[in-house]
């Protein structure tokens, strides 16, 4: 193989694979299409020139046997007027005519034999159209349909490489830790000695309270002196054990803190 032939076979193989990569079979259909219908036009055209001559060669046959007809007549007129000479010409006259009307005969024949076969052609061609427009659409639904499977496809596969799920994961660790550290945070502030001696100075603040209060009744006589003192030695008794009992869960607590620092 020579150097040129070569050359073109390289040529044309890119050419083609060019065109492969660039042609959209949609737009290639749907042009195929448009194409098929702009030809109708111009076919009907033909077909109607085709027609008109067999009108045309129908409407001088007529014509000329209507010619044939008044010949005839006017020969017999002729001859009975005993008027030789002008017989003869009109003979000559119908001579032509009937030439004429043979010749035109012929022509008329092979005129309706083209216009029915342009019509024939015309049809099949529009009936041919009519299923390759159908066949195209339906092509053209394929296409759409495999350019959408393909669009899926491709979600598909970029979801199940792992990127999403990946993010979603990291993203759910990060909350997750976060939301532990927060309820940690709220149950050592809860559990702390500042909040547990914060409960002990409210406590202490209520027995005041009622340590005054008895005082008012008692200075009100409200209150026998046996009542009074009994109350009164039965509060300090009662405030003395609430504090050893919360002091004592204080020391607990702090305990338990180190034990867990630890």
């Amino acid at each position: 193989m020579g150097l040129w032939a070569r050359i073109m076979r390289v040529f044309r193989a890119n050419t083609g694979a060019a065109l492969d990569r660039i042609e959209n079979p949609e737009l290639v259909l749907q042009q195929t299409i448009r194409d098929m219908r702009d030809r109708v036009p111009e076919l009907n055209n033909s077909v109607a020139q085709v027609m008109a001559t067999e009108r045309l060669l129908i409407k001088n046959h007529e014509n000329l046997e209507t010619q044939v007809v008044d010949l005839d007549s006017k020969i017999k007129a002729s001859v009975k007027m005993g008027r030789d000479d002008i017989a003869t010409a009109y003979i000559g006259q119908l001579q032509q005519a009937q030439i004429d009307m043979t010749r035109t005969g012929a022509q008329l024949e092979h005129a309706s034999l083209a216009s029915k076969q342009a019509l024939k052609a015309r049809d099949n061609y529009v009936l041919n159209m009519k299923k390759r427009t159908a066949e195209a659409m339906q092509l053209i639904s394929a296409a759409k349909q495999a350019k959408l499977q393909e669009q899926l496809a491709q979600t598909m596969e970029t979801f199940n490489i792992g990127d999403d799920a990946s993010t979603f994961n990291e993203m759910r660790e990060k909350i997750d830790r976060r939301v532990a550290a927060a309820e940690a945070k709220l149950q050592l502030g809860s559990s702390n000695v500042d909040t547990q001696m914060q409960d002990i100075e409210r406590e202490a603040m209520d027995i005041q309270l009622q340590d005054k209060l008895l005082e008012y009744k008692s200075q009100m006589g409200l209150l026998g002196a046996g009542t009074s003192n009994s109350t009164g030695k039965q509060i300090a008794a009662e405030s003395e054990v609430k504090e050893e009992d919360v002091l004592d869960q204080v020391i607990v607590n702090e305990t338990n803190d180190m034990n867990r620092s630890n």
